[in-house]
C-alpha cells in the first residue's frame, strides 16, 4: 500500500521541482481562495446586500499584506537555504523562548491548517449535493485517512499525486473569473446572473463600524495561512534549492492574488453576498458565484468536483510541514526524538501519525464544520510570521555590512510590523469567539516542550560518561529465577543462571490452591538438587514462600527488593521464564504474572536490579 521500502542513497531521486511543489507547500494557500473572502463577508452578511460592497478594499488590505509577506520570505528563503521556517529563525536570532512560541504557534496552525481544509471540502460537497449534510463529519474522516496514507508514499508521489487535482482546480477558478469579468464588461459591469440566486438576508443595520471592519479583515487573513510552508520545507526541492523553492512561491502567490481578487470582485460586480451557514439551503460563496456565471451545467458539477478535491487535498501542506516542523524542534529536545527517525519511504512518519491523530481530534470536537473552525485559525500563523520576520531583522544586523544589507532589514522589519499588528487585530477581534482557546494552548504546548526537554537534560547529565570503564569489584551476580513449577521453561531458565553465577536462588510461592500433586519441593531433590551436586557444581538454593491468600507477584516484590537491600554493592539478575505462542490471540489463554513482575521491577528497581527474559519459543 505504501510502496516498497527507500534506501537512503535514493533520496535525491525524492527531490521535487516547482511543479511538483506548487501542490506539495502551495495547494493550502491556493484553496484558501474559496473560504477567505467569504469568511470576510460572512461577518458583513448584517449590511445585507451593502456588505459585498466593502468585501473588496478589505481583501484589497489582504493582498497588500500578502505581498510584504511574500517578499519578507523571499529573502528568508535565501538566506535560509536549508530551511528557514519561523521555527528555525526565531530560535536562531531571537533565543529559544521565541522559538518556542513560534514552535507552538506553527503546530496548531497546521493542525487546524488540515481541519479546515478538510471540512471547507466537503462544505463544498455538500453545498452541491444538500443530502449528503447529515454525514459531514463521516466524510471528513474518511478524506483525513486517504490524505494520510498517500502522504505515507513520500514526498515524490504525493507531488504527482496532487499536480491534476490543483491546476484543475487553478484553472476552473481562472476560467469563472474570466468568463464572469467578460459577461461583467459587455454588460456594462451589470450582468445578469444566468440562474436565479438565493435573496440576500435585509440588512439589520445601515452603517460599517470600525469593530465589524476588523473582524471581518481578521476573518479574511484566513487566506494567508500556508504561506510560510515553502521556506519550511526548502531541504525537499532540487538543486539549487533556494531558486526551486523562491519560484515555487511566487507562482502560488501570484496565482493566490489573482484569486482572491477575482472571486472578491466578481461577487461584488454580481450582486452575490454570502449566505449564512445556518440557512436550511444554504450554498458557499464559490457555489454562488458559479452558478451566477455559467448556471448548474456540467462545468458547475466540475468546478464544485475540483474545489472539493482541492480543498480535501490542501490539508496536504499541513502533512508536508508538520513533520518537518516537529523534527526540528525534536533535534533540539523539545519534543521526543522519535520525531526525528525517518520511516521506510524516507518520510518522518511519525510526524504524519501525530498531526493525523490531532485533526481527527479537532474534527471530532467540532463536527466537521469550518464556520466552527475559522475562529482559531490564523492566529498561530500570524504570530509565526512576525517571530520569523522580527528573526530575519537580527539575522541581517548581524551579518558583515554589505551591499543591499539596509533594504533586507527594512524589507522583514516592515513584514515584522504588519503581521504583528495583524496578529494583535485577528487575536482581539476573534478572542470571544474562540481564539482563546488558541491563546490558552499556545502556553499549554510551550510548558509541555520545556518539560520534555528537562527530561532529556536529566537524562543526558545521568547518563554522560567520560571515564574509561571500570575493572574494580566486578563480581557474579545474586541470580534469582522465580520457579511454579518444573519444566523446559525453568529448566532453560535454570541452566543459563547457572552459566552467570554459581549463587542462584529459586523462588517458589507456595500455596495449597495452586499445587498439584507434582508440587515444586517434592521434585526438587531427585530433579534438580541431585543431578547438580552428582556433576560438583553449586547448587541453587530453593526459597519457598507460603501464600495463604494465593497472591503471587506481591511476595516476589518483596523477597527480591529485600535481597537487593542485604547485599548493597551487588547485582541482582531475576532470570523470569516466558512462554513465547505463535499467535497473539493465544496471549489470553495464559497468564500474564510475568509482564507484570517485569513492569514491577523497571517502575521500582534500581540500577542494581537487572531483568532478563527467558523466552521459551512454542
Amino acid at each position: 500500500m505504501f510502496g516498497k521500502p527507500l534506501a537512503t542513497s535514493e533520496e535525491r531521486a525524492e527531490h521535487i521541482g516547482v511543479a511538483a511543489g506548487i501542490p506539495i507547500f502551495g495547494l493550502d494557500g491556493l484553496t484558501s481562495a474559496a473560504y477567505g473572502p467569504e469568511a470576510a463577508m460572512a461577518l458583513l452578511i448584517p449590511l445585507g446586500i451593502m456588505g459585498v460592497y466593502y468585501a473588496v478594499p478589505i481583501i484589497s488590505a489582504i493582498l497588500i499584506l500578502l505581498s510584504i509577506v511574500y517578499f519578507s520570505y523571499r529573502q528568508t528563503i535565501a538566506a535560509y537555504p536549508n530551511g528557514g521556517g519561523s521555527y528555525t529563525v526565531a530560535t536562531e536570532n531571537l533565543g529559544a523562548g521565541a522559538g518556542l512560541l513560534a514552535a507552538a504557534a506553527l503546530m496548531i496552525d497546521y493542525i487546524l491548517t488540515a481541519a479546515v481544509g478538510i471540512s471547507a471540502g466537503v462544505t463544498s460537497l455538500t453545498s452541491a449535493l444538500p443530502r449528503l449534510m447529515p454525514h459531514t463529519l463521516l466524510i471528513c474522516i474518511a478524506i483525513l485517512a486517504i490524505l494520510a496514507m498517500v502522504n505515507m508514499r513520500g514526498v515524490r508521489d504525493t507531488g504527482a499525486a496532487f499536480i491534476a487535482p490543483t491546476f484543475l482546480f487553478v484553472g476552473t477558478l481562472l476560467t469563472v473569473i474570466g468568463v464572469g469579468v467578460y459577461k461583467s464588461a459587455i454588460a456594462g459591469w451589470h450582468p445578469t446572473p444566468v440562474q436565479t440566486l438565493p435573496p440576500a438576508v435585509p440588512a439589520t443595520i445601515k452603517y460599517l463600524g470600525i469593530w465589524l471592519l476588523l473582524k471581518a479583515f481578521s476573518n479574511g487573513c484566513a487566506a494567508m495561512t500556508g504561506v510560510e510552508a515553502v521556506s519550511n520545507g526548502v531541504m525537499a526541492f532540487g538543486e539549487p534549492r533556494a531558486k526551486k523553492a523562491q519560484r515555487t512561491l511566487t507562482v502560488i502567490i501570484a496565482i493566490l492574488m489573482v484569486l482572491l481578487f477575482g472571486i472578491t470582485f466578481l461577487a461584488k460586480t454580481y450582486g452575490i453576498m454570502a449566505m449564512d451557514p445556518d440557512h436550511p439551503r444554504y450554498q458557499n460563496l464559490i457555489s454562488l458565484l458559479v452558478t451566477a456565471v455559467f448556471g448548474r451545467n456540467w462545468f458547475y458539477f466540475l468546478t464544485m468536483g475540483s474545489v472539493l478535491l482541492a480543498l480535501a487535498l490542501s490539508a496536504n501542506t499541513a502533512f508536508a510541514d508538520f513533520p518537518r516542523l516537529v523534527r526540528a524542534i525534536a533535534m533540539r529536545d523539545y519534543l521526543p526524538h522519535v520525531f526525528t527517525l525517518r520511516g521506510r519511504r524516507l518520510l518522518f512518519s511519525h510526524g504524519i501519525y501525530a498531526l493525523t491523530g490531532f485533526t481527527a481530534v479537532i474534527l471530532i470536537l467540532f463536527g466537521g464544520v469550518t464556520d466552527k473552525l475559522i475562529p482559531l485559525y490564523a492566529i498561530g500563523a500570524f504570530m509565526a510570521f512576525t517571530l520569523s520576520q522580527a528573526g530575519m531583522v537580527i539575522h541581517w544586523k548581524k551579518e558583515p555590512p554589505h551591499r543591499g544589507r539596509n533594504w533586507h532589514m527594512f524589507v522583514n522589519g516592515t513584514g515584522a510590523v504588519a503581521t504583528g499588528l495583524t496578529t494583535l487585530v485577528v487575536l482581539v477581534t476573534k478572542f470571544t469567539s474562540g481564539a482563546w482557546l488558541t491563546a490558552l494552548l499556545i502556553p499549554v504546548l510551550i510548558w509541555i516542550m520545556v518539560s520534555v526537554k528537562r527530561h532529556y537534560t536529566r537524562i543526558k547529565s545521568q547518563m554522560a560518561e567520560r571515564a574509561p570503564i571500570r575493572l574494580t569489584n566486578l563480581e557474579q551476580p545474586l541470580v534469582v529465577i522465580p520457579m511454579a513449577g518444573w519444566d523446559k521453561i525453568t529448566e532453560k531458565a535454570l541452566r543459563f543462571g547457572m552459566l552467570i553465577s554459581k549463587e542462584i536462588k529459586v523462588i517458589h510461592i507456595h500455596s495449597d490452591d495452586m499445587e498439584g500433586d507434582e508440587g515444586l519441593e517434592k521434585i526438587w531433590e531427585d530433579l534438580i538438587a541431585a543431578p547438580i551436586r552428582k556433576e560438583n557444581l553449586s547448587e541453587p538454593e530453593l526459597v519457598t514462600i507460603p501464600s495463604n491468600f494465593r497472591f503471587v507477584i506481591s511476595p516476589l516484590m518483596d523477597y527480591i527488593l529485600h535481597l537487593e537491600a542485604e547485599n548493597p554493592g551487588r547485582k541482582v539478575a531475576v532470570l523470569l521464564p516466558e512462554l513465547v505462542v505463535r499467535h497473539w490471540w493465544e496471549n489470553a489463554l495464559h497468564n500474564q504474572r510475568v509482564q507484570l513482575l517485569k513492569l514491577l521491577l523497571l517502575l521500582r528497581g534500581n540500577q542494581r536490579i537487572v531483568v532478563i527474559n527467558i523466552p521459551w519459543y512454542l
